[in-house]
């Protein structure tokens, strides 16, 4: 573990190479899974403004569910989390050509909401786990990213590249300088 600032990062967040394969593997992060995607609190009152400007990106079971639930619901380990189609996909999936998408990412970038997605879902397949004097920054090793590791192994791309914009708006600029920068004094330490 690598710690930085108030976070303590795994090395695997240094040591996996990753780049996100689309066609690959068809978004099925955003269907499958236990729950919705986790939510900050400060992103609760976030997600239910952009509601009205993401509708018409959504489908109509998306918009039916969150009418009769609601944006967002507490799961089964009493985390927030945005809510699920039928226990299945996250409501705010779109599917184009099969492959599963986020409807708030695709009005952020029509410029209808500020705001992107939940974090949670920028920082795939980074989880963050809170605790009272600390953030635990781990990788979340699933099948499904399979493709994702050979092509980052590929290219040479470390994860917490790939995930810059992510961390930088979790964590801020100063805070992912700092974690480069132990990136490569940790990498020097292992070539010796």
């Amino acid at each position: 573990m690598l710690q930085i600032g108030k976070a303590l990062v795994s090395l695997d967040v240094i040591e996996k190479k990753f780049v996100c394969e689309l066609s690959a593997c068809k978004g099925i992060c955003c269907v499958h899974g236990d729950s919705g995607a986790p939510l900050e609190d400060d992103e609760i009152s976030r997600l239910e403004n952009a509601y009205l400007d993401v509708k018409p990106y959504l489908r109509d079971s998306s918009n039916k569910t969150i009418e009769n639930v609601g944006v967002w619901c507490v799961d089964s380990d009493g985390d927030k989390v945005t809510t699920l189609v039928d226990n299945k996909e996250c409501v705010f999936v779109v599917f184009e050509n099969e492959v599963a998408t986020c409807g708030i990412e695709k009005a952020y970038f029509d410029g209808k909401t500020t705001f992107r997605k939940p974090v949670s879902c920028h920082l795939y397949p980074v989880r963050i786990t809170k605790f009272e004097s600390f953030d635990a920054v781990n990788y979340h090793e699933w099948e499904i990213c399979k493709m994702a590791i050979q092509s980052g192994t590929k290219l040479g791309v470390p994860l917490f590249v790939f995930l810059k914009e992510a961390l930088v708006r979790k964590y801020g600029s100063e805070w992912y300088s700092e974690l480069e920068l132990a990136a490569r004094e940790y990498s020097s330490y292992k070539q010796k």
